[in-house]
């Protein structure tokens, strides 16, 4: 199988690189410029494409391409500053993904995977998410990836390309940014954490497992046309993510039982009320189609994950 793997340099493109040429899988990159190979294992076969949008020829990159792996698009951000932030992710996440999909389906490609998130069901409840749930997104970022989901399954329908929907959780592990990286540097520090008293469960997902699921959403004939969820197998409170990001750096846990209806007021009061949320809400996921249907199994615990990631985090630090 000969594939097409789209934001190749990003956080997950080198797990995914390395798990599919495993695999056996020849994988062309679509990179921005030609000095992006820098950032590709030696040797990698790549193209390069210049910025994504809704207007981008990839005649020459599918060529004898069978498959397509799109991950690039534009990513979701916390502090979103754009006038109108649908009107800058739909050009992207929604018609860039479209464009891509109508040109591999013309260059006879027969598998397209597309990686979208959980953030289309929404932000969280006490249940988990399934597949059969009707999506609810709130922000633009999952507003433009539902429309590129929609937009998949009817290009699907008038051209045979088999879709395949991956919608993950939070992805962390080596190279991590944001608000993992930062909750790393907080627990490394000591810094204590108002979150002892907290209840919640969140689903996450080691960046080998999501290559892991990828691989087989690539593979297996089942695959075609369906939705699937994915994480670790785990799901823990954001109290006891802290204790076992503690005990992989070697770091005591330093929680404090704030009340969850005291923390929330303040959140709302100081203007953080979305993301003193996503500290005390519950979001997890159903992978059990996952699973049944394909046969897959999460290679890595979460302990090995976070283990691996603590690693990274502290060669990076030293």
């Amino acid at each position: 199988m000969h594939t097409l793997l789209t934001g190749a340099t990003g956080f997950l493109g080198r797990p995914i690189i390395q798990t599919l040429s495993a695999a056996g899988i020849a994988v062309r990159a679509a990179i921005r410029r030609p000095k992006d190979n820098s950032r590709l294992p030696p040797g990698l076969d790549s193209t390069a494409m210049g910025d994504l949008s809704p207007t981008t020829n990839w005649h020459a990159a599918l060529k004898d391409i069978d498959a397509v792996v799109h991950l690039a698009g534009r990513a979701h951000v916390l502090k979103e500053d754009a006038a109108d932030p649908l009107a800058e992710c739909r050009p992207i996440n929604r018609d860039a993904t479209l464009n891509l999909a109508r040109q591999a389906a013309q260059a006879g490609v027969k598998r397209f995977v597309f990686v979208s998130t959980v953030k289309v069901n929404g932000e969280g409840r006490e249940t988990p998410y399934t597949a059969l749930d009707y999506p609810e997104p709130h922000d633009a970022y999952a507003i433009s990836k539902w429309e590129a989901e929609q937009g998949l399954h009817e290009i699907a329908a008038q051209t045979g390309l088999e879709v395949v929907i991956l919608r993950p959780p939070l992805i962390y592990g080596p190279g991590v940014k944001a608000n993992f990286l930062r909750l790393l540097q907080v627990v490394d520090r000591g810094i204590p954490l108002p979150l002892g008293a907290v209840r919640n469960r969140r689903s996450l997902l080691y960046v080998e497992n999501f290559a892991s699921a990828l691989l087989a959403c690539l593979t297996r004939l089942e695959a075609a046309g369906k939705t699937y969820f994915v994480r670790d197998g785990e799901d823990v409170s954001s109290a006891e993510l802290v204790r076992r990001l503690a005990r992989a750096l070697g770091r005591p846990a330093r929680l404090a039982p704030v009340p969850p209806a005291l923390l929330r007021a303040a959140g709302t009061l100081l203007g953080k009320k979305a993301a003193v949320e996503r500290l005390l809400g519950s979001l997890t996921v159903d992978d059990a189609p996952l699973r049944q249907e394909l046969g897959w199994t999460p290679p890595f615990t979460l302990a090995e994950g976070l283990a691996a990631t603590a690693r990274w985090y502290q060669q990076q630090r030293d």
